[in-house]
């Protein structure tokens, strides 16, 4: 973390001062607003929290209930989303108030004694070290504390505005604001009081009975519900030995369990398996109640006994698997002739079941791919046509995510002589830990990510895929870190210069680059305003081939030691070397000859290009630079 640069800070450095719209906030909701954001679920909270760190641009986020959420329904956090949370500077709180979820084991009838279930199996939850931060277990309510805490901590000091619920909206097309949105105050003195907001752009985060979805024509189609679920958060005494581990439970007859410890030690979640829904059954299996959902998982669970002592909640569910084929308010015939003007995210785009754990993570990452890009828009650094991605990119991943759930929703509610050995869920849980963990997502050639004509230079950092991040040395301080960890959710664009060989200050490809990024009038950062900070708008960061000790930072060219704040201080912080005995160079497939890494502001690796490739590097951010002069 970087603070002081702007004059000496006492007190909480993740206080940033106030800016913009967040100078003298107005408590009431103004009637023209940049963004509106309805719904504060997880998507509503990270885009609240993303746009935040543009203090120049208008967002609110209007919410029905008339306060924070206190229980959350999602609990699984994947270990994509936990890299997510250090963008946002939170990682490693929510770390240690989470269960760490590192195994995973197969409970199944005995051979000896079918209706007693036994261990059969266990299950590496990372077994391939596809990344560096634990899968969690914690609840819904603290992702969104913690988001919130970002966002009002923020320049914009952005708060949601609890008590407003959506109506309707129409996109008019006409003036400055032209999506036109009618409100209705849920909570307080004026409840039931009307309210006209004037939108330049919408964004429905607000579940999977969404109001701004079927303002803008869109429907929810897929599978119909055949197999319902009892979900209950308990506290109970129990003789079942692995309470504390994750865990797949199938029975002789009895169904099946997926047993989930939860946070805090002594809290678990089971999903207990109700059976098939007949098709006359009219929602009756919802009423299932409490007891027999306890009495169930008690007959599943045989030798073993669950005496339930308190209950955080529980309800009941039906498998279904829902897509909408756009997330955005434009019909495909009309794709290139407008630009969106309305967006949904998550569950209002997309519904499956809550035993893969997905829900809340694939949300936070529609919302990561989105804001940063309203973001650019609304500055004026990128055109209009940079939001034509968001559909395009997500509802494909929204598909994969479907696709999968039917597999791991249909093993779980499969009966144990269904499968065709034993180890057969088992084995299809390690196969397949990469989609659940958040890393299977790779978004293909587009406006945002190049071919692969150079991957060969980079092997270790897939186009499209996110980048996973490596332990480099910080030169200025000596400090061995993880290069990923210091790319914060800022909306900057991330250039990485991996060295050629050559010393700092020889003579090399490194060194004609470093000068062409400075002074080229086609470099993209020629295309940062004058007054910002030179790496206001791209975060340049070179990493050289020796270690730190070897490294005259003096002899490093100055577009790597940019100026920054109001005093013209140097930032000494983007220079790194390797670290013995983990050389991100081999740990990650990158050329000696050197390579440039071109990633995201939403941490997906964008370009891969040889040093000396200037012309396609500005060939890459011409489109994407509004008004750049390539």
């Amino acid at each position: 973390m970087q603070f002081h640069h702007h004059g000496y800070v006492s007190g909480d450095p993740r206080i940033q001062t106030a800016a913009g719209t967040g100078v003298d906030r107005p408590e009431e909701l103004p009637g023209e607003v940049d963004v509106l954001i309805v719904g504060s679920g997880p998507a509503g909270m990270l885009i609240a929290a993303q746009l935040a760190q543009f203090p120049d641009i208008t967002t609110r986020l209007v919410e029905r209930r008339g306060g924070r959420l206190e229980l959350g329904q999602a609990d699984g956090i994947q270990a994509r989303s936990v890299e997510t949370f250090q963008a946002f500077g939170f990682a490693e709180r929510i770390i240690a108030e989470a269960y760490w979820l590192t195994e995973m084991n197969f409970w199944r009838p005995g051979e000896e004694n079918p209706k007693n279930i036994v261990r059969g199996g266990r299950a590496v939850d990372d077994a391939t070290g596809i990344s560096e931060f634990p899968h969690l277990i914690v609840n819904q309510a603290r992702v969104l504390d913690y988001f919130a805490e970002v966002a009002v901590n923020s320049p914009s000091r952005l708060t949601p505005d609890f008590g407003w619920d959506f109506q309707t909206l129409e996109v008019t097309d006409e003036g400055e604001y032209p999506v036109k949105v009618t409100l209705v105050r849920s909570a307080g003195p004026d409840e039931g009081t009307e309210r006209i907001i004037h939108a330049k752009y919408v964004v429905g985060c607000d579940g999977a009975r969404s109001k701004v979805r079927a303002s803008i024509g869109c429907t929810l189609a897929g599978d119909a519900a055949n197999h319902a679920w009892g979900v209950m958060d308990v506290l109970a005494k129990t003789d079942f030995p692995d309470i504390r581990t994750k865990c797949a439970i199938q029975s002789h007859d009895g169904g099946s369990i997926l047993l989930i410890p939860r946070e805090g030690g002594h809290l678990f979640r089971m999903y207990v398996d109700l059976g098939e829904v007949p098709e006359d059954d009219r929602g009756a299996v919802r009423k299932t109640s409490i007891e027999q959902i306890i009495a169930k998982a008690n007959e599943i669970m045989h030798p073993y006994t669950v005496d339930v002592r308190s209950v955080a909640w529980h309800s009941v569910y039906e498998v279904g698997h829902r897509l909408t084929d756009r997330f955005d308010d434009v019909l495909a015939q009309d794709r290139g002739t407008r630009s969106p003007r309305v967006f949904i995210t998550g569950d209002a785009c997309h519904t499956h079941s809550a035993k893969a754990g997905q829900g809340m993570n694939v949300s936070m990452q529609d919302g990561f791919n989105l804001g940063w890009k309203l973001g650019h828009v609304l500055e004026g650094r990128s055109p209009e046509s940079l939001l034509d991605t968001y559909s395009t990119e997500r509802q494909v991943v929204a598909k994969n995510l479907i696709d999968f759930d039917k597999q791991w929703s249909t093993m779980m509610a499969k009966k144990p002589e269904e499968f065709a050995n034993p180890t057969e869920l088992e084995d299809f849980y390690v196969r397949t830990a990469e989609f659940p963990a958040g890393f299977m997502t790779q978004y293909t050639p587009s406006l945002l990510t190049s071919d692969d004509a150079h991957q060969d230079l980079a092997t270790g950092f897939p186009l499209g895929k996110r980048f996973k991040s490596a332990r480099v040395s910080r030169v200025c301080d000596t400090n061995a870190l993880h290069l990923g960890h210091q790319a914060t959710a800022d909306g900057r664009w991330r250039i990485y210069v991996f060295a050629d060989a050559a010393k700092p200050g020889a003579a090399s490809p490194t060194t004609d680059l470093a000068q062409w990024l400075a002074d080229a009038p086609e470099s993209p950062l020629a295309a940062t305003p004058q007054g910002l900070d030179a790496d206001a708008w791209f975060d340049v960061k070179v990493i050289y081939q020796q270690r730190h000790e070897d490294i005259d930072i003096n002899a490093v060219p100055e577009v790597f030691k940019p100026e920054v704040g109001p005093f013209e201080l140097t930032d000494l912080e983007k220079v790194y070397g390797v670290v013995d005995g983990d050389d991100i160079f081999q740990t990650r497939g990158l050329s000696r000859d050197g390579v440039v890494v071109v990633v995201r502001p939403d941490q997906y690796v964008a370009n891969i290009l040889p040093l000396t490739a200037t012309d396609e590097l500005a060939r890459f951010f011409t489109p994407l630079l509004k008004g750049q002069h390539v």
